[in-house]
């Protein structure tokens, strides 16, 4: 699956997303050609190499001639629906835009039909979101993740007079995605930004699992003398949990020990900690100090992802100290393999030692799903997988011999 990390070190604006598609190999003449499609005109849009305290990025300048700024949601859905794109691309664009209102119905407590967008109104922020929505596309990218966000500090000039930074919008954005400030006096992160991440991104926190296949570093217009003004954005493919767990990794063990939390609150550090990319999370019944009935919570996580679990594990459970251990994993070759079935196609998880099958497991989702489907027994649709496997491999045997 085709990915994309937003490293959002010094913000991100929409000008900036579109700068780092287009430095990330993204042609700008194919965006302009759908962007184009909107009933749009007087505008023009260009990009230019320019360079950020000594890094080379790219600058996308849109240029219009329009005093008319301020659009409802209602109108600007309208122009996107008229572009007649393709459907993925007015879905995203109109869910940011969305997102965007949504955001600003609250911060002026209005109806969102009611909202008048100012600055994120005006053609050019109509031709970043629309021109994210087709970068995505052209480059194929199916999830996105973002990094904690620098939103700045100090105060900005709109509409609504001078205000903190992160602007009342942008910081309604921004909640529940990870920001912080270091202090620089300038507005890093734009409503638009916000809006483009916060819609897009499936998770925050550091580099996700992924094979990088090409890097774009988007320029902001102001050049800062603190940090390189850009937002950076690397594109790849995912790296699945079973690809990455290959025989001989090092593998850090956090454990620690709990006999006053709620198995409630496990559950949900346990879902927090596999979306964060933990390799296995479990928790062990123990008998603590007093004779007290406990539980040991186990985490599995590659060495780089530990400090994360570590402050994780503080912040979510009980616990008052974690032991932290290297170990070195040792894993069967991995591979998946679709099996057809009489009730649908399942996936087998299949691990192999110097090309022998040794386990062969169908994937619980994928029976689960059809069994809930078909209205059958979950445990007939496992057994008919591992049949169907075994029989196939029965077969590929005799024809090897």
């Amino acid at each position: 699956m085709k990915i994309a990390y937003f490293d959002c070190y010094s913000g991100i604006s929409g000008d900036m997303v579109l700068g780092a598609l287009v430095d990330a190999g993204c042609d700008l003449g194919m965006i302009e050609a759908e962007l184009r499609r909107l009933p749009l005109s007087g505008w023009n849009i260009s990009a230019q190499k320019v360079n950020r305290l000594g890094l080379a990025a790219t600058h996308v300048l849109v240029k219009y001639a329009e005093n008319h700024h301020h659009r409802s949601l209602t109108t600007i859905v309208e122009l996107i629906q008229r572009a007649k794109l393709s459907p993925r691309v007015s879905e995203r664009a109109t869910q940011i835009f969305r997102r965007l209102g949504e955001a600003e119905a609250r911060v002026h407590n209005v109806a969102i039909d009611k909202v008048h967008f100012h600055e994120v109104g005006a053609v050019d922020a109509i031709i970043d979101i629309v021109g994210a929505a087709v970068g995505f596309e052209l480059l194929g990218i199916e999830q996105f993740f973002g990094s904690s966000l620098n939103v700045g500090a100090g105060r900005v000039s709109t509409q609504h007079g001078m205000l903190p930074v992160p602007a009342p919008a942008t910081a309604d954005l921004l909640r529940g995605a990870p920001s912080y400030s270091t202090g620089i006096p300038r507005e890093l992160v734009t409503p638009t930004g916000a809006a483009i991440i916060t819609t897009m991104a499936a998770t925050f926190g550091p580099q996700p699992r992924m094979t990088t296949q090409s890097i774009g570093y988007g320029a902001g217009t102001a050049d800062l003398s603190e940090q390189a003004n850009v937002l950076r954005l690397l594109v790849g493919e995912g790296v699945s949990r079973e690809a990455a767990d290959a025989p001989g990794d090092t593998i850090a063990v956090l454990e620690a020990n709990l006999d006053d939390m709620s198995p409630q609150i496990y559950g949900y550090f346990a879902q927090c900690a596999f979306e964060a990319g933990a390799l296995d999370v479990f928790s062990t019944a123990v008998l603590m100090k007093k004779n007290r009935p406990g539980q040991l919570i186990t985490v599995l996580c590659i060495p780089g992802l530990a400090e994360e679990m570590i402050a994780l594990l503080f912040r979510e459970t009980t616990t008052l100290g974690v032991r932290r251990s290297n170990v070195q994993g040792i894993a069967l070759h991995r591979e998946i393999i679709d099996v057809e079935t009489s009730f649908g196609t399942v996936r087998m998880k299949v691990g192999r030692l110097d090309g022998r099958v040794l386990n062969a497991a169908p994937e619980y989702e994928d029976c689960r799903a059809i069994a809930a489907s078909r209205g059958v027994p979950l445990k007939e649709v496992l057994a008919e997988a591992t049949a169907q496997f075994q029989k196939n491999a029965a077969v590929v045997k005799i024809h090897a011999d």
